[in-house]
């Protein structure tokens, strides 16, 4: 059980503050922005779809929260520009980033149209590099410093058949952060990366498990034996935007359950030595 005293700290880190979420309509983006709300913080929502947005908003303001839904195109950077002045013009300021926006289908890489590339490219890369840019300017001119969180996957360093388009992608944003952890640092400005596993998300269960075998396959290749809740993977990414990780910078926090670790060739499987 959480004790009081955490319960005060996490609020009165983020109380005042003011996030933006991308993707914040569903899955991992919506938890990450709920529990934004729940800590106080003031919450800006982007995406797509606008109803999905205001469900959000809706959810957040139903807890007491205050929260913006601002639908956008991160694709467009002029889009992501005038994303930004609506948070600070509704809420004064901002304190951090989120970038959860993303695309993704399975399928073999020498089968991708070059549309496919780009739609998956430039939501994931372009995207989290526009809002990363129009943020940390943001950010710059406020002179407070701030964080910024980008939602990769492990695929981004050990790839995966079927997802050479997310897994380039979400490459970049690595090493984008890790550049720009750097660059940024003198200016107060931290950013790192989280890579959840198998989430029970809508979203991805439609696009990467969308059969109950195809979802018992991807299940079997998790030693701890389950999916994440995207609430685990929300807390992780509070801690990581939050003062408790004040000194780190340019780093990726992997959430799998093991995962990427548990490719195993030869010998007993882990779950046949548990037994």
């Amino acid at each position: 059980m959480t004790s009081p005293m955490k319960d005060e700290k996490s609020e009165s880190e983020f109380a005042g503050r003011t996030y933006l979420v991308t993707g914040g309509g569903s899955g991992i983006g919506r938890a990450v922005a709920l529990a934004l709300g729940a800590a106080k913080a003031r919450v800006v929502v982007a995406g797509r779809t606008p109803e999905k947005l205001e469900e959000t908003v809706a959810l957040i303001e139903k807890g007491g929260g205050r929260a913006l839904a601002v639908p956008t195109d991160v694709r467009d950077p002029a889009a992501v520009d005038t994303l930004v002045a609506a948070a600070v013009d509704r809420f004064g300021r901002l304190d951090g980033l989120v970038n959860n926006a993303a695309g993704n289908f399975v399928a073999p890489g020498i089968d991708i149209s070059p549309n496919g590339w780009r739609a998956v490219v430039d939501i994931v890369l372009n995207g989290s590099y526009y809002c990363t840019r129009a943020v940390a300017r943001q950010l710059r001119a406020q002179g407070t410093g701030g964080s910024v969180l980008s939602v990769i996957a492990t695929y981004a360093w050990h790839g995966h058949p079927g997802t050479v388009h997310s897994a380039a992608a979400k490459a970049g944003v690595l090493a984008m952060t890790r550049t720009l952890a750097v660059e940024l640092a003198p200016l107060g400005i931290r950013l790192n990366c989280i890579a959840p596993g198998p989430t029970e998300t809508a979203g991805a269960g439609a696009a990467l498990w969308a059969t109950e075998e195809a979802r018992a396959e991807v299940l079997a290749t998790v030693p701890a034996g389950r999916f994440a809740d995207p609430a685990e993977i929300a807390d992780a990414s509070l801690f990581l935007l939050g003062e408790r990780a004040s000194y780190l910078t340019g780093e990726c926090l992997t959430l799998d359950g093991g995962q990427w670790l548990g490719k195993q060739v030869y010998g007993r499987t882990a779950a046949t030595a548990a037994h």
